[in-house]
């Protein structure tokens, strides 16, 4: 009889104490991966002590010897993307060229950004000033970095999300104390291995391990802003909580994206896209694309292209075909090739897309593709999912999906689009799909989210110079490129007066004519009109040979 091959279980975190392990699954085999410490509080505590002690140093450190370390990452990270791949897709499920295209070539961008860009971001910034008055003044702009950035990451990007936030912070001169999702933990730790191996002081990056309970105390503990991703409703109570500290914080809590297809458009090319948007990660991505608007003209034409597409699809897991190579029957649902389209997270997240299915067809959405689980595949597969002709009386073109589903929709007018686009709680991202890029790009300006993409859907998360983020519920601040520089660091003002003999015309020493005289200067610099000008500084005069009291 042929054995079938095991995952090899991985070892205990050091920080390790009896009983209070938790166990990481393949979500797509349950098959347990290894075993990692609830951190307590304390260890928590003593974490962000231990980064905060190593920060010191490291901001010290001359931002060439900064890049010198990621430098060296980039080059282990380079060597290694199959391995980290394979860690990848064993606990977030997902297709090992998947983590391959979105997790490991993002962060190498994102090195090669940081290392163009970090060092003149640093660089001490001459401000000008415009008010004559203030002219005997330098003015310098430093951006200083807050200390220990905690960040709290999500399970469906487990490589690049925290990668990226990790990265950003350290460039900047940062520490960093990350706590991975308990679904996915070893991904963070593939990081801080690899980080660490390139020279990084282990002290500077600490990953803790543990559920909702560990990152509670990241928040207690003594940090200086947070960077979380996830959920609206835990996004808010990480938000009270931080509140109460005055902690600075940015919040990405997901979307629902909206995609708008023109008559226009090619329906090959948007029906392509609309697939790809919808099912990439088993649509766990907050950039997916979760409301489809397609002008009637095209309407079904786009769905009988979508429904012909998703049908292609290969649903399954390396896992099982490992299983299958060593001759153990698989569903033909999940061939030996290379698959399209993996599990979702856990049960939970597959109840909640089957709760929005039946919702929506129950309210009279038409179901063209999917909307079942594939139990023959394991408790976390759910069929690639079309429903046609819904409306926003259904939850699932209201609340985050977050799995398989493509819910379409027709409508009218570019106006009409508009407004359904802009009906939503969410503005994280949108896409339009137009041969017209001016027209494109024009309607692009109404759409209510943080980015709009023109003729392409999610990719807009792989460019390391543009912003991610959304407006509304989708969160605040963002993160990638100058923005997410700047959300690392807290800017401090040097002035310094070139006169340091020369008392200042606005000190003490008042006197009945004081206000009159600074009246003057106002008009002087400021009114409207050469003559009241010339006579706002005749009334000023006085006030250089005005007696100062102190």
């Amino acid at each position: 009889m042929t054995t079938i091959p095991q995952p090899q279980i991985a070892p205990a975190h050091p920080n390790a104490e009896p009983g209070t392990q938790f166990a990481v699954h393949n979500p797509a085999t349950q098959e347990v991966i290894g075993t990692l410490p609830n951190m307590t509080a304390n260890q928590i505590a003593e974490a962000v002590a231990k980064a905060a002690a190593a920060q010191v140093r490291w901001a010290a450190t001359p931002v060439r010897d900064r890049m010198r370390v990621f430098s060296r990452f980039a080059e282990l990270l380079c060597d290694q993307k199959d391995s980290v791949a394979a860690v990848i897709s064993g606990e977030a499920g997902k297709p090992e060229a998947e983590a391959m295209s979105t997790e490991v070539m993002v962060v190498l961008d994102t090195v090669k950004y940081l290392q163009n860009h970090v060092p003149a971001f640093l660089k001490p910034e001459p401000v000008p000033h415009g008010n004559p008055v203030m002219k005997l003044k330098g003015g310098t702009l430093l951006r200083e970095p807050y200390g220990v950035v905690g960040i709290i990451s999500p399970w469906n990007y487990p490589f690049n999300l925290p990668s990226i936030q990790t990265l950003t912070a350290l460039a900047t001169g940062n520490a960093v104390v990350l706590k991975p999702s308990e679904f996915t933990p070893y991904s963070s730790l593939e990081l801080e291995k690899l980080l660490r191996a390139a020279g990084l002081d282990p002290d500077l990056l600490q990953v803790i391990t543990g559920d909702g309970a560990a990152g509670a105390a990241l928040l207690a503990a003594n940090v200086q802003k947070i960077v979380f991703t996830g959920s609206v409703a835990t996004g808010k109570r990480v938000a009270q909580a931080a509140a109460a500290r005055l902690l600075p914080v940015v919040l990405e809590l997901g979307g629902k994206d909206p995609m708008i297809v023109l008559e226009d458009a090619d329906i090959d090319v948007a029906s392509s896209a609309a697939v790809w948007g919808a099912f990439m990660n088993a649509g766990q991505t907050c950039l997916s694309v979760e409301r489809c608007y397609v002008q009637e003209k095209i309407y079904a034409k786009f769905l009988e292209k979508c429904v012909e597409k998703t049908k292609k699809l290969r649903i399954g897991s390396s896992c099982l075909q490992t299983k299958a190579q060593a001759g153990v029957p698989v569903p033909q649902d999940s061939p030996e090739s290379e698959i399209d389209m993996g599990p979702m997270i856990h049960e939970r997240q597959l109840s909640i897309v089957q709760s929005h299915v039946k919702d929506a067809v129950a309210r009279g959405a038409r179901l063209l593709a999917g909307g079942k689980p594939l139990t023959q595949l394991g408790p976390n597969f759910f069929a690639p999912t079309i429903l046609a002709d819904v409306d926003h009386s259904m939850k699932i073109m209201r609340e985050e999906t977050f799995g398989p589903v493509l819910p379409v929709r027709g409508f009218k007018t570019e106006d009409e689009a508009v407004a359904l686009a802009n009906d939503s709680e969410y503005g994280l991202a949108a896409c339009i799909f137009t041969n017209d890029r001016k027209r494109g790009e024009a309607l692009a300006r109404r759409v209510q989210a943080g980015t709009v993409m023109v003729n392409d859907v999610l990719t807009c998360f792989g460019i390391s110079e543009a912003p991610h983020g959304g407006i509304k519920a989708s969160g605040i601040g963002r993160t990638h490129g100058r923005f997410g520089l700047e959300e690392m660091v807290w800017p401090k003002y040097v002035d310094s007066d070139r006169m340091p003999r020369m008392k200042k015309l606005w000190w003490y020493g008042y006197g009945p004519a004081f206000g009159q005289q600074m009246g003057g200067f106002i008009e002087l610099l400021f009114a409207k009109g050469l003559t009241k000008r010339l006579r706002g500084g005749v009334k000023s005069t006085k006030s250089y040979l005005r007696r100062r009291l102190l």
